[in-house]
């Protein structure tokens, strides 16, 4: 069958498997010459296909077991980051860190060792992950953690699924009193201002900007800052604070086919940015808003990776050290505004301190950029990267699609080393991904 990630480029031939047991997964793991574990294929690129053997862990999604007193969950690798919360905001508690979508699955967020908003202060997921289970090469199953074979621990958080196949995990979840955000916007007239904004923010929770990645000039870098904390009963109307957890369900849009390819131009992306930025703008007050819209305002668009049409779209995603992100992030925007392939979702975030195997975060700004698949936005994307590596930086492999291996080194000298690791345990044969292949990892 055809595959793709979320962004719909590339598209491989792959075949599929759907293990119901870890018996039935032991035997794929034994058998086949190499394979790939995917979840709920929410990585936008290859990261998760295999042609030969992708093994779809959806059907592995039993939660086990729950301690109200700690928070810790136990769970396979194929629950959904929403059922998660569907079972266990009701009662009190909400994922330590959480990515953009609630759609990914446990397994997907510590292969990825995804980041949220609050990364500044609480960092990336393995902030959360108390252990997990790892089948390897050879159908055993061992269990890592930061004490307990403390590599496999950490090269599987941001690994891609390349040190194992993961089966369950535990992770510990956020105690809340309510269902609803206090959301702060701070409309920052350009990337000065805005970096300013998170620099005196950094005690915020949360923070995330949406960024106008076509503003140029005085403009270069405006964007509107969203800080965030979850509420309190006490912050509650009285008729929220009956029903602290109960949000009215929200009627969901469905893009059910692909838009045209001249829908997303220079001129009505740049005016979808001037009115967002403008709406944003009058916001200046805090404001409480439902847990889903503030961590995930997409995931209300069902089927969204359909409006940048047939061919797909691609993420580019870097983080640039914290010394050298003004300028990198100048560069990148100067770069992008005069192309004129703008993104309309296009996210800027504050990450904190991270030391690493070889996950993504660390110090520094990380930004987020979306682009329709075309020549031109393939070669304005070979642009970024290299002013992204010229600034120190680095790139986020669970949004890839087209990067070189040549650009992963330049940009991770990580690189080497984590192949070194597979290879002298035996994982470089076993686990490989479409992305493994083009990235020689």
């Amino acid at each position: 069958m055809k595959l793709s990630g979320w962004g719909r480029y590339p598209v491989l031939e792959a075949r599929t498997h759907q293990p119901r047991s870890v018996e039935a997964l032991r035997q794929l793991v034994l058998s086949e010459p190499s394979l790939i574990a995917r979840g709920n294929g929410r990585a936008y690129g290859d990261s998760a296909i295999n042609t030969s053997a992708t093994i779809e862990t959806r059907h592995l999604n039993r939660m086990i077991a729950f301690d109200p007193g700690s928070g810790q969950l136990v769970a396979e690798a194929g629950v959904l980051l929403g059922d998660i919360i569907a079972a266990f905001l009701p009662r009190g508690w909400f994922p330590l860190v959480t990515p953009g979508t609630k759609f990914v699955t446990l397994g997907g967020a510590i292969a990825a060792d995804v980041h949220g908003k609050n990364h500044h202060k609480d960092g990336s997921f393995r902030a959360c992950v108390d252990w997990i289970d790892v089948m390897g090469p050879e159908g055993e199953i061992r269990r890592c953690s930061p004490r307990e074979d403390a590599s496999l621990f950490d090269h599987t958080l941001g690994g891609m699924g390349l040190t194992g196949i993961i089966l369950r995990a535990a992770i510990r979840l956020r105690s809340v009193e309510t269902a609803w955000i206090r959301q702060t916007t701070v409309a920052a007239p350009n990337l000065e201002a805005a970096m300013a904004t998170f620099e005196t923010s950094q005690d915020a929770t949360y923070s995330v900007a949406w960024i106008d990645c076509l503003g140029r000039g005085d403009n270069l870098g405006r964007s509107l800052v969203m800080l965030g904390e979850h509420a309190m009963r006490s912050d509650l109307s009285p008729d929220k604070v009956q029903a602290p957890f109960r949000i009215r369900p929200k009627r969901k849009l469905s893009v059910s086919i692909d838009a045209p390819a001249f829908a997303l131009n220079r001129l009505t992306v740049r005016a979808f940015n001037a009115l967002y930025y403008q709406a944003g703008a009058r916001k200046t007050t805090d404001d409480l808003v439902d847990w889903e819209s503030y961590f995930y305002p997409l995931d209300a668009i069902l089927g969204w990776n359909r409006i940048y049409g047939r061919k797909g779209f691609t993420q580019f995603q870097c983080v640039l050290p914290l010394d050298r992100s003004e300028a990198g992030l100048t560069a990148l925007l100067a770069e992008t505004a005069k192309a004129g392939s703008g993104s309309f979702l296009a996210v800027l975030k504050r990450f904190g301190k991270q030391d690493s195997a070889f996950s993504f975060p660390t110090q520094g700004y990380t930004l987020a950029l979306d682009f329709p698949v075309t020549k031109k936005t393939l070669a304005l994307l070979d642009r970024l990267d290299r002013i992204t590596i010229d600034h120190g930086g680095r790139f986020y492999l669970a949004k890839d699609s087209r990067m070189s291996a040549a650009t992963l080194r330049s940009s991770d000298p990580r690189s080497t080393d984590f192949h070194a690791h597979r290879d002298s345990h035996g994982y470089a044969g076993r686990f490989r991904s479409a992305q493994s292949e083009r990235l020689a990892l």
